[in-house]
């Protein structure tokens, strides 16, 4: 495995070393997958922005967290007009679980999203969801394994990128589904320029997520315009008291 640890924020590098620690499922997953790319379609047609909101009780960059029951928060996101759920499944970081997930899944009728850290193949089989985070620079020269693996089991893999060289990356590993993080994690600071230098160099057939650092809904549009088919929006959600208004304001601008 070529996981590329150099360069990295210490809170970062600590998160991977407990991933490659971590079990993996021991029975190969069969998944059928709610489609992310009809999910955002159908919010497009409604005049709403697609969003894929995050149940996310805490990370490195955050204060505090929230403990509130992550069934409620999906609800209360999709009830606003989510047109997907990520879910946190890293525990030690995060403050997520598998257990979140499978529950988050069977209470809305919407795609949800496995948001962790994913290594090796068996990371995949731990527990059931629409579609999983790869993050290209964290895997490697195993991405193009894992997307196989993913889409194997039935699942959409999300290829996450930071700038054009993953993304060629990802497109070569047979990616059609493409985050790119405005986060560095190499200094965790955002910058939403990120997304507009890297979008321009995917293909058109490439549905774009843009991740991180989106709390207004300038961000939106400014996202919107350079050209996110879809945004995936955590702590701007998860930091007030409201969940389902914060989420309709992102999703109406």
């Amino acid at each position: 495995m070529n996981v590329e640890g150099a360069g990295l924020a210490p809170a970062v590098a600590a998160i991977l070393e407990a991933a490659r620690d971590r079990p993996g499922g021991t029975e190969r997953l069969a998944v059928e997958a709610r489609s992310l790319s009809a999910a955002f379609d159908a919010a497009e047609a409604e005049g709403r922005v697609p969003l894929v909101a995050e149940v996310k009780p805490t990370s490195p960059t955050t204060v505090g967290r929230r403990d509130d029951d992550p069934v409620e928060l999906a609800r209360a996101m999709v009830a606003g007009g989510a047109a997907a759920i990520s879910v946190l499944t890293e525990p030690d970081h995060f403050g997520g679980s598998p257990e979140a997930l499978e529950r988050v899944r069977s209470a809305v009728d919407v795609p949800v999203l496995r948001k962790d850290f994913l290594l090796r193949e068996d990371h995949l089989d731990v527990v059931a969801a629409d579609a999983v985070l790869l993050i290209a620079r964290f895997v490697g020269d195993d991405l193009p394994a894992l997307v196989e693996a993913a889409a194997d089991r039935g699942l959409q893999p999300l290829v996450e990128v930071h700038d054009r060289e993953e993304l060629t990356t990802a497109l070569e590993a047979g990616a059609d589904l493409v985050g790119v993080n405005n986060r560095d994690l190499g200094r965790l600071e955002v910058d939403l320029g990120t997304f507009e230098r890297v979008a321009p160099a995917a293909s058109a057939d490439v549905t774009l997520v843009a991740e991180s650092g989106v709390t207004t809904a300038a961000d939106v549009r400014r996202l919107r315009t350079a050209g996110a088919d879809a945004l995936l929006v955590g702590t701007a959600i998860m930091a007030g008291d409201d969940v389902e208004r914060a989420t309709r304001a992102l999703v109406s601008a």
